[in-house]
C-alpha cells in the first residue's frame, strides 16, 4: 500500500482570478477545503501574485499547501503547459522570467478580439476584459466565457472547439518560454517541474517521445496522471507513460469554475499506487 497516496486527497493544478478562474485564491483555497481536499497547490498561468494570499488562507484553515504557478511553453509548434511545484514565490529569476513571459499576452488578446469582430462577434475583447481579474492575463478562457454569456455558444468547450483551439479561427499563436528555460527556473526556485495534461496535446508518438526524453533529459521528473483534462483511459495511458520514463505522478482537477471544469474539487479519482507521488518529496 503507497501511504503516500493513501494520505491525501491531493490537488495540485487549480485556477484563481489571478489568471482564468472564477474564485480569488482565498476562496479557491476555502472551496478546496470545504470539497475534502487536505493538500492543494494553486498554480494559476505564468504569474505568482496569488501565492501569498493562498499560502496564508491555506495557513489558517489548516489546509496542507504547495506553492504553484503553470507556465505555458512553446515545443514542436505547440503551446505545453508546466507546472512548477515548490517553488519559492519571490524567487528573482523565476518572477522576471514570468513577467517575460507574460508581456505579449495583452496584444494577443487584442488580436483575438479583431479575429471574432470579423468573424460576426464584436465587442469580444471588452467583453472578456470584463471577465479577466488580472488585465495582464486575458486568455482565451475569458474570451470563452464572453460569447457563452452573449449568447454565441452554450458553453465554453465548445467555443475552443469551434473558435479557440490551436488550429481555430480565431486563435492566435504565441511564441511562449522555452521548455530548457522553464525548467530552470523552476528548479532554482527550488520546485519541481511537471508537464501538465499531456493528453491534450496534438503530438505524434514520436514527437511524445521527443518531448519525454527532453524533458527528462533537462531534469523534468514528474507528469499529471489524474487530471480533469485527461479521459478515464488517458489515466492508464499516462500512468504507463510515468512507470515507462521513471516520472513521479501528479493529479489535479485543472479547476477554473464549477461550469468549466470536467472534474470538481476533492472529486479526483486516486493515484494508481504504484506510482511515486510528485508530493512525496515535497511535502
Amino acid at each position: 500500500m503507497n501511504t503516500f497516496v493513501d494520505s491525501f486527497c491531493a490537488d495540485l493544478h487549480c485556477h484563481s482570478t489571478v489568471s482564468d478562474g472564477v474564485f480569488a485564491p482565498d476562496d479557491l483555497a476555502r472551496r478546496a477545503k470545504e470539497s475534502g481536499v487536505t493538500l492543494w497547490s494553486l498554480t494559476d498561468h505564468d504569474e505568482l501574485s496569488g501565492q501569498a494570499m493562498a499560502i496564508e488562507t491555506a495557513r489558517d484553515i489548516g489546509l496542507k499547501y504547495l506553492t504553484g504557478v503553470e507556465i505555458s511553453v512553446t515545443w514542436a509548434h505547440q503551446t505545453v503547459h508546466i507546472v512548477g511545484l515548490g517553488v519559492n514565490p519571490t524567487d528573482a529569476t523565476l518572477v522576471e522570467g514570468l513577467r517575460e513571459t507574460r508581456a505579449g499576452r495583452a496584444q494577443r488578446a487584442q488580436r483575438i478580439g479583431n479575429r471574432l469582430a470579423a468573424l460576426g462577434m464584436p465587442g469580444a475583447f471588452e467583453g472578456a476584459s470584463a471577465f479577466a481579474g488580472n488585465p495582464e492575463l486575458i486568455s482565451r478562457t475569458h474570451f470563452a466565457r464572453f460569447l457563452v454569456q452573449a449568447g454565441y455558444f452554450p458553453n465554453v468547450q465548445s467555443v475552443f472547439d469551434r473558435l479557440l483551439k490551436d488550429d481555430g479561427p480565431a486563435h492566435e499563436p504565441m511564441q511562449w518560454a522555452t521548455l530548457e528555460a522553464t525548467v530552470r527556473w523552476i528548479h532554482g526556485a527550488g520546485g519541481v517541474s511537471v508537464i501538465a495534461h499531456p493528453g491534450r496535446y496534438k503530438y505524434s508518438q514520436t514527437q511524445f517521445g521527443g518531448l519525454f526524453d527532453t524533458f527528462k533529459d533537462l531534469g523534468g521528473s514528474a507528469i499529471e496522471v489524474i487530471t480533469g483534462s485527461h479521459t478515464v483511459p488517458q489515466f492508464k495511458e499516462y500512468a504507463q507513460v510515468a512507470r515507462h520514463y521513471g516520472f513521479q505522478a501528479s493529479c489535479g482537477s485543472d479547476f477554473h469554475s464549477p461550469e468549466d471544469s470536467r472534474i470538481q474539487l476533492g472529486s479526483l479519482p486516486p493515484l494508481p499506487a504504484d506510482l511515486k507521488p510528485v508530493w512525496q518529496d515535497l511535502v
